[in-house]
């Protein structure tokens, strides 16, 4: 017997929506859910307290940031595993003290955040947090136990087993993204009848898949694996959208949510559908 798939969720999402809002404290915004991608990169002082303070006071409630560690265990927000050509500072991250790093300036001009600080400076903000590094990751799990953080961040990461570990010491409360292996599984799932493959699929831990449109020659964001990915309680969050047409493409598709650099484009765009949600 053939297997009919549902029909996308109407838009903007009720509050019955179950488990696709439930399931995490950092999901529970209607959504779709709007990301200011490094606090907003377009300017070019991405990762900086000037372009977070610039997010939040457009209304962003939902701020990504990447993640690395100094070599005295200091967690800031910061891309690249180097101080080079981004900031006036040189010199790997891993391998330079908190006081050296704090020297460097982005753009000649903004010190690089420290991750606390930018937990407690936006104290109503969630944070969309990628540790760049396996040195990263217990720090991460010691500085959100202390600030009792867990339920305000998801966590992600192209390498699975950071992931792992941080949801083995923070529990179930902690939301993380889709691991490579599993968005595969969900990609070729959404291809296929029901089955073993849907059914492994369906006992993910994440609460979300953080997903490009595609990768290289494969397309990952379509009607399928969106019907796919709210069938087993999982939002679709797209990254780094900066296009009217494809924003307005991915919503049409009932996508949960859009990481984009162009902040003032997305909101724009949202507020036109009656979908933007003020801070």
């Amino acid at each position: 017997m053939a297997t009919s798939w549902p029909a996308p969720m109407p838009w903007p999402r009720r509050d019955d929506d179950g488990p696709v809002r439930g399931r995490f404290t950092f999901l529970d915004q209607a959504t779709p859910i709007a990301f200011a991608h490094r606090g907003g990169a377009a300017d070019g002082f991405e990762n900086t307290a000037r372009a977070f303070n610039h997010a939040t006071g457009l209304g962003y409630h939902y701020l990504e940031t990447d993640v690395h560690a100094t070599a005295d265990a200091v967690l800031v927000a910061f891309h690249n595993a180097s101080l080079d050509g981004v900031t006036d500072g040189h010199g790997a991250i891993a391998s330079l003290p908190w006081a050296e790093v704090a020297q460097a300036r982005v753009r000649g001009s903004e010190p690089i955040p420290r991750l606390d600080d930018l937990l407690r400076q936006f104290p109503h903000a969630r944070f969309n947090l990628e540790p760049k590094a396996d040195g990263a990751v217990d720090p991460l799990i010691t500085l959100l136990r202390q600030l009792d953080a867990v339920g305000r961040v998801c966590v992600t990461s192209f390498k699975g087993a950071r992931v792992r570990r941080l949801r083995a010491a923070l529990g179930n409360q902690l939301c993380t993204a889709t691991g490579p292996l599993t968005l595969a599984r969900m990609r070729l799932a959404s291809w296929l009848p029901l089955g073993p493959l849907s059914r492994l699929v369906a006992r993910t831990p994440a609460g979300c898949a953080q997903v490009p449109v595609r990768f290289r020659f494969v397309p990952i964001v379509d009607a399928r694996f969106v019907r796919l990915a709210h069938r087993i309680g999982v939002q679709v969050h797209v990254w780094t959208i900066n296009d009217r047409a494809e924003m307005e493409q991915l919503l049409d598709l009932g996508v949960d949510g859009i990481m984009t650099d162009d902040l003032e484009l997305l909101k724009t765009v949202l507020q036109a559908r009656g979908m933007w949600v003020d801070a």
